[in-house]
């Protein structure tokens, strides 16, 4: 219908130009890029890689523009975990480069998030028969660990260098130096510390350093905290408060630690990550602890997987967080099957209190609350919910800022919903409205997982059944009462541990056939180390000061992975990445305590490999596991080659130009990639009744010995393992054998069992996952 209004054709054409104004703005605007480069393909004219990088972007950027930059268009080069730069471009800038010849992919910057003293002695690593096994070397100094984080506070006595040797002369790291960071800060312990800005500034604007130290100084404590807990130095008399008191150390004490600082304020950028990748490898780190996650993206997309996929080649182990998507299916991060992905699980210490209704019945919480306001134990004090329903949390429920009123709660108790806003902050919320004490109640989301918090009134966390009684009595009772007390510390919990419910779950859904996460360790509740310039509860408002903190997820769980593969790499220098993470999985346990299934803190129920991965680390074991499945870098690209990926895509993994798909996988089928988990995948095709897996194993345990194989019964099919004994003579000896998987029955659901080869001196399991694809 035609417009007959002047007014309106007017109005419709100021839309319009401002539409078009928009869009230039938009396709104008400049962001970072990584771009990956063939190295092989530079022109023999240029004499250094950095010419031919700078030449690239000038073909296709205007000269002007540069004039613009402050330091040019090139924030890093990446030369030693895989090839490229990074660079500041428009969008059509980026796709004119990505046409050139010699770029090989160009993929926008990516936002990463970090994922966030009893730790040793419940694995183990404190008891007197760990004595002679983990007995001091020499090479336990030789050790250096990278941490990937927000940096470190040198002063920490877990950061004590008495004793260590000197730093090995093979080791290339810098001491770099900044707003509170000197030559000084770096010891025996801190062997090396950097830091990587150039991403995060590009995108945000420049540090404000008076928020936060333009140097490897940590301002936050999550660095802090994640080094220490990978090779902390023993520190008597460690606490939170006086909560968790006893002696505070590393997994790997006697190792050396690197600390990269990547993260920021306003997150942690993945041309900073990759910078910080590619020189540590440059620098002689062996292993890498990767606390931070940024979602999932195809292997050829994810700049992470290639940066890591090239220090994997370089003989570096790198373990990463799962992510604290739990308890959803398919929240994982860092999944590629060269990176050791962590989830996260409860110990056997808690921080118990309770709550007193009172009707006189008492709920089991957990808090970590220590303050000058202590609630009576045999004073009943008003209580108060303003959530609309006990079952489903509303606005009103969350205690968000601004969302209390004083005359409602002043006085009194407040139950408040965990969820949306940091739970430390809700806290924070009900005492500057003027109540006495806070309720955190769980929710479906986190069922009955307790995470203690250093909260800054009385509060007590509980689960979400005892949630739903306490709301449901304070909604329905004209004059509900409750009190509050705070228990200490207690030791002995059963059962433990138990898969925590933030920690993210399977299955993998890149590649069904490969099991992630890999494996569990302890990520609840842990003491470590903490900065000197952030309260306890990280809030702004709290003015407390504390050497030690206590957090919670699968941050914590990583370093404890990386601080082990330390102390693996320094019993067995030559054993490659993959023999490390073998050793790490086969050796793992599946049940608590208790000597029952590992259940889920979700909802108590049996947990799954998709929540457990092969199961929780027992370090003890995984530093004599008896045989260990191996992987080359060959063989992970080799994996690669059946991800249905095109040469070019392929290319960003081949830092050798010499690379190339050798088809080693038996029938193509990423499931025989020699992964200690065993995935049979059956396809959409309800034919394929059959299928053959092939691992090969490698002795590490006494020379002459024989192991017999045992399969765990499943209902969907026939498991026959070919041979059924394994007879090895010499040590490093490799042998094969084969997995038939035979259908009786498609199941709509994966089954979940083990494997397990058995010698007179050694336990090797792992966990077998099988999967029908619904027919189409």
């Amino acid at each position: 219908m035609a417009c007959k209004n002047p007014l309106q054709k007017c109005f419709l054409f100021i839309i319009l130009s401002l539409n078009l104004m928009l869009l230039h703005a938009e396709t104008g605007q400049k962001k970072t890029y990584v771009v990956h480069m063939d190295k092989s393909a530079m022109p023999s004219p240029y004499t250094n890689h950095l010419q031919w990088y700078s030449s690239k972007i000038d073909s296709v950027t205007d000269p002007k523009s540069h004039e613009e930059e402050e330091g040019g268009r090139i924030l890093y080069t990446y030369q030693t975990a895989f090839h490229g730069l990074a660079a500041r471009l428009s969008k059509e800038e980026a796709e004119r480069l990505e046409e050139e010849p010699g770029v090989v992919a160009v993929i926008p910057e990516t936002r990463y998030e970090l994922h966030t003293t009893r730790s040793p002695r419940f694995l183990g690593l404190e008891r007197q028969e760990s004595e002679r096994v983990w007995a001091e070397r020499v090479t336990d100094h030789d050790v250096v660990v990278g941490v990937l984080d927000t940096g470190i506070w040198p002063e920490s006595a877990s950061f004590n260098d008495t004793g260590m040797s000197p730093v090995p002369s093979t080791w290339r790291g810098a001491c770099e130096t900044g707003r509170g960071f000197s030559r000084s800060n770096c010891n025996r312990k801190i062997v090396g510390a950097r830091v990587f800005y150039r991403g995060y500034e590009a995108a945000t604007g420049k540090i404000d350093q008076e928020l936060e130290y333009r140097s490897p100084r940590d301002k936050d404590g999550h660095g802090t905290h994640t080094a220490a807990t990978v090779a902390g130095s023993p520190v008597r008399g460690a606490n939170l408060l006086g909560f968790a008191y006893g002696t505070a150390r590393g997994m790997a004490p006697k190792a050396r630690i690197a600390a990269y600082k990547v993260c920021w304020v306003g997150g942690c950028f993945s041309s900073d990550i990759l910078s910080a990748v590619d020189q540590a490898v440059a620098d002689g780190v062996h292993v890498l602890s990767i606390s931070l996650g940024g979602g999932i993206s195809t292997y050829s997309r994810d700049s992470l997987a290639i940066a890591t996929f090239g220090a994997m080649e370089m003989g570096v182990f790198v373990s990463c967080s799962a992510g604290n998507g739990g308890p959803d299916p398919i929240s994982l991060t860092n999944v590629s099957p060269w990176i050791t992905t962590v989830g996260a699980s409860t110990m056997d210490r808690d921080f118990p209190a309770t709550v007193k209704l009172g009707t006189t019945r008492v709920f089991k919480g957990v808090s970590l609350y220590k303050g000058r306001a202590v609630l009576s134990r045999t004073k009943q004090y008003p209580l108060v919910y303003l959530g609309r329903n006990a079952s489903s949390p509303d606005p009103t429920s969350f205690c968000l800022d601004g969302a209390l009123d004083q005359h409602n709660v002043a006085g009194k108790i407040v139950i408040c919903d965990r969820g949306v806003t940091p739970r430390v902050q809700k806290g924070q919320v009900v005492k500057r409205a003027g109540g006495v004490g806070m309720i955190l109640t769980n929710t479906a989301t986190n069922g009955e997982e307790l995470v203690a918090d250093c909260h800054l009134l009385p509060a007590v966390a509980v689960g979400e059944k005892e949630g739903k009684v306490i709301k449901e009595y304070a909604m329905t009772s004209k004059r509900a009462t409750a009190t509050l007390e705070i228990l200490g510390t207690r030791v002995g919990i059963k059962p433990s541990p138990v898969v925590a419910a933030f920690s993210s779950r399977g299955p993998n859904f890149l590649s069904l056939e490969i099991l992630k996460p890999d494996l569990l360790a302890p990520g609840v509740n842990i003491l470590a180390a903490w900065s000197g310039d952030m309260a306890p509860s990280s809030l702004s408002s709290d003015k407390r000061r504390v050497k030690f903190n206590i957090l919670s997820g699968t941050s914590m769980s990583c370093p404890h992975v990386s601080g082990v593969a330390a102390l693996i790499r320094s019993r067995h220098p030559d054993w490659s990445p993959a023999a490390v993470k073998s050793a790490l999985m086969t050796t793992a346990y599946v049940h608590d305590n208790m000597l029952k299934p590992l259940t889920d803190a979700a909802g108590a129920e049996a947990s799954s490999p998709y929540d457990h991965g092969a199961g929780h680390i027992d370090p003890l074991k995984a530093i004599d596991p008896g045989l260990v499945y191996d992987i080359g870098p060959q063989d992970y690209f080799d994996f690669l080659c059946t991800q249905e990926l095109s040469p070019s895509q392929l290319k960003v993994f081949t830092k050798h130009s010499n690379r190339s798909c050798k088809h080693s996988l038996a029938g193509n089928n990423p499931g025989n990639l020699n992964y200690p988990a065993i995935s049979a995948l059956f396809p959409e095709n309800t034919h394929v009744k059959a299928m053959t897996l092939k691992r090969t194993v490698t002795n590490v345990g006494p020379h002459v010995s024989s192991y017999k194989v045992s399969v765990s019964p499943f209902k969907g099919v026939t498991v026959t393992v070919q041979p059924k004994t394994l007879n090895f003579t010499t040590k490093h000896q490799k042998l094969s054998y084969t997995v038939t998987f035979r259908t009786k029955l498609r199941m709509k659901r994966p089954e979940f069992g083990g494997l397990l080869w058995k010698s007179a001196t050694h336990k090797v399991r792992s966990p077998v996952i099988i999967t029908w694809l619904p027919p189409l």
